[in-house]
């Protein structure tokens, strides 16, 4: 039987000629990631192991960027503790204020993540890099410092399921839309421990930022990782962006998946997560008059440029409504200047956002848009949970950068068509 795309990198970073489903590997890694919340606790562990070294200084990445310019005593308190490990350490690739960014948006900008890589990170979304054609996955960290340590990383080789895409999106359908749609037709443990495979004629309508976005989303799906093959546009883009060799791997025809699912871009229609799960899903058809208090454009899943630069179309010349917050955050200082250079800051202040340094933020509930009781957001951000922005009766509504954008014009939930100064 033939292996997936995912199975040959993994057979090829454990030495082995072949793995299956299910088979437990010793791989090595290219990167290993961790941030200001999970790198303390991995720095801890290796203290506790009286670990002296990393493996290799240059394939570490610690990227102090979710309470990061700190909030308070505590945050302060542990970007020390990695600045000194990493200072100790003469760690190559250590971000912080000034040249840091969220660090899933980071590190492909950076060069740092490529087509064949194996690489894990203390945080859930670390699957974004599949979009290279990399495996990558999230781990705890306790594994993230093993993997400092030795440059090694046990796994259970994951089956997979086949998503074959089809047609063309229509405007304002983005990777968020896309991704959306798969985990409210599969739910949220519908592809658990598993990797989901982006195949088909589609992917060729998608930007790599779409890819990204519906990488990153994997794990909400349960999915161990998300992968897409590497086509001329992801090789134009690793050119681009890093000097590293990359290797190219592609699933044989014979290739075992648990199924197959098949998407028309075409059919697909923007999509919205109601509270509290991201496979609560309702198309902007369904709505009902749902008013909001914020919106939230920005994270690792929809902060990079084309996003902003959809959000800017649907602002310009508008009015964010009057009781609604609306926080753009760019989400590196790259992305940032280019979103300056191209006016993109001027539309949103003028419209009456306001916008942000590089940080995960409000995301998670950290800071930079904390939700009160009852309030309600309209966010890019990846998970709505409850109280994951704050208050334990708040609630978010995942959605794209268009939706937001327009949800915070009319103040409440809205397509991108809908407020009239955008037609589809």
């Amino acid at each position: 039987m033939g292996m997936t795309m995912t199975q040959k990198i993994l057979a090829a970073h454990a030495g082995l000629e072949s793995v299956t489903a299910g088979q437990l590997i010793e791989a090595k890694l290219d990167l290993v990631l961790g941030n200001d919340i999970t790198a303390p606790v991995a720095i801890h562990e290796m203290d506790k192991i009286k670990q002296e070294g990393v493996f290799d200084k240059d394939k570490i990445a610690l990227v102090m960027d979710h309470f990061v310019p700190n909030k308070d005593i505590k945050s302060a308190q542990n970007t020390k503790y990695v600045r000194e490990f990493a200072e100790k350490h003469d760690i190559t690739h250590y971000y912080d204020v000034g040249e840091m960014g969220i660090e899933h948006a980071l590190l492909p900008e950076l060069g740092l993540t490529v087509a064949g890589d194996v690489i894990i990170g203390a945080d859930s979304h670390t699957c974004t890099y599949g979009a290279l054609g990399a495996f990558s996955t999230g781990v705890g960290s306790t594994d993230m410092a093993a993997g400092m340590a030795t440059g090694k990383a046990w796994f259970k080789v994951p089956s997979a399921i086949k998503f074959d895409l089809t047609g063309t999106p229509a405007k304002w359908i983005s990777g968020k839309d896309i991704i959306l749609h798969i985990i409210g037709l599969i739910g949220v443990d519908g592809a658990l421990y598993q990797s989901m495979e982006f195949t088909g004629e589609g992917i060729q309508h998608l930007s790599m930022d779409d890819r990204f976005t519906i990488a990153n989303m994997a794990i909400e799906a349960g999915a161990k990782n998300g992968i897409f093959p590497v086509d001329e546009q992801a090789i134009t883009y690793m050119k681009e962006h890093s000097g590293r060799d990359f290797e190219l791997y592609e699933a044989d025809e014979d290739a075992e998946y648990e199924r197959v699912i098949s998407i028309d871009l075409s059919t697909l229609r923007p999509t919205i997560s109601f509270p509290h799960l991201p496979e609560n899903t309702k198309t902007v058809d369904e709505l009902a008059d749902i008013p909001i208090q914020q919106a939230v454009i920005g994270s690792c899943t929809n902060g990079r440029i084309e996003d902003l630069r959809i959000a800017a179309e649907i602002l310009r010349g508008q009015k964010v409504a009057k009781g609604v917050r609306c926080i753009v955050i760019p989400a590196t200082q790259k992305i940032y200047l280019k979103a300056m250079e191209e006016g993109y800051i001027k539309d949103f202040i003028e419209a009456g956002a306001i916008v942000s340094t590089p940080t995960c933020g409000p995301c998670l509930g950290g800071y930079m848009g904390i939700l009160a009781d009852g309030e309600r957001c309209v966010s890019t951000t990846n998970r709505n949970f409850v109280g994951r922005m704050g208050h334990i009766s708040s609630e978010i509504y995942l959605a794209s950068p268009a939706i937001a954008a327009a949800s915070a014009i009319a103040g409440k939930l809205i397509g991108p068509s809908e407020w009239g100064g955008v037609s589809e």
